[in-house]
């Protein structure tokens, strides 16, 4: 199941990923646990990135690479 793009601010497209069915399965019964271990996640495993949006029905995280934006 394919999505349309987003941008950032600048026109630069945002990277799709996902997380495992542990993380969504917080989206409905806890939302503010699912966007606490979904920020985690990408902290450990890509330092630099960061969420934007994430979509239940298509199991997509978007990320902002934010690399070149830290001093």
């Amino acid at each position: 199941m394919s999505t349309d793009p987003l941008y950032d601010d600048y026109g630069v497209p945002l990277m799709q990923s996902m997380v495992g069915e542990r993380i969504w399965s917080l989206y409905k019964s806890d939302p503010a646990a699912f966007k606490r271990e979904v920020k985690a996640y990408f902290a450990r495993g890509m330092a630099g990135w960061t969420v934007v949006k994430a979509s239940y029905q298509h199991r997509t995280i978007w990320l902002r690479d934010d690399r070149r934006r830290q001093p």
